[in-house]
């Protein structure tokens, strides 16, 4: 296959989550939200390849310009399925979702308790044995080089401001949420400019 046909294909979706797919974790007719979709960056890859896919986020421009996006490469594809609204209280019945998948969202929580309504909602919606993929910033590996602020805020070297967690904050999380680790917590330290990890949890029966 030519680079050009790959990038056709994947377009912009997150490695990581390749990774589950060619794990056979994440599998075509699974339902699917994207909590905080933002432009839809895993969206279309996953609209292509037979996922029944939904999204939520915050911005109106945002889903505006997915709307658009996708009325263009799946038009088969329901609109009203993507939509603006509050990744912390969002209108999907419990245990609906086979996979929630959560992208450079939860460092953006106000707080601690905001971050954990944000995951505890993303619990709430999926099934049992349901799956959680997040890929969030944490403090793993650069806490000599960060600036605590207020609220679990830090200023990072890349001049970046953000809520970080930390490994035993996912870990501790995760017993909370009465699920376990699918995959080991795994972190990418970006020349010591920031970390970003990646945290994938299975919802006990």
């Amino acid at each position: 296959m030519h680079p050009s046909q790959l990038t056709q294909l994947l377009g912009n979706i997150d490695i990581y989550l390749i990774d589950q797919i060619l794990k056979g974790r994440l599998m075509p007719r699974m339902r699917v939200l994207d909590a905080g979709c933002g432009s839809g960056r895993n969206d279309e890859y996953l609209l292509k390849t037979g996922f029944e896919v939904f999204g939520i986020d915050q911005s109106p421009e945002a889903i505006e310009y997915l709307h658009n996006k996708l009325s263009q490469v799946t038009p088969d594809v329901s609109l009203k399925q993507f939509e603006v609204g509050d990744v912390a209280q969002m209108p999907y019945p419990n245990a609906h979702f086979d996979w929630v998948i959560s992208s450079a969202v939860l460092h953006f929580a106000k707080n601690t308790a905001h971050f954990e309504a944000m995951v505890t909602e993303m619990m709430r919606v999926l099934k049992p044995t349901g799956v959680l993929f997040a890929r969030l910033a944490s403090d793993i590996g650069i806490g000599d080089l960060i600036t605590p602020l207020e609220n679990g805020w830090y200023h990072l070297p890349d001049g970046s401001s953000r809520f970080l967690v930390t490994e035993l904050q996912l870990i501790e999380m995760t017993q909370k949420m009465d699920a376990h680790f699918i995959e080991p917590i795994k972190t990418t330290n970006v020349q010591n400019l920031r970390a970003m990890t990646t945290w994938v949890i299975q919802k006990n029966i």
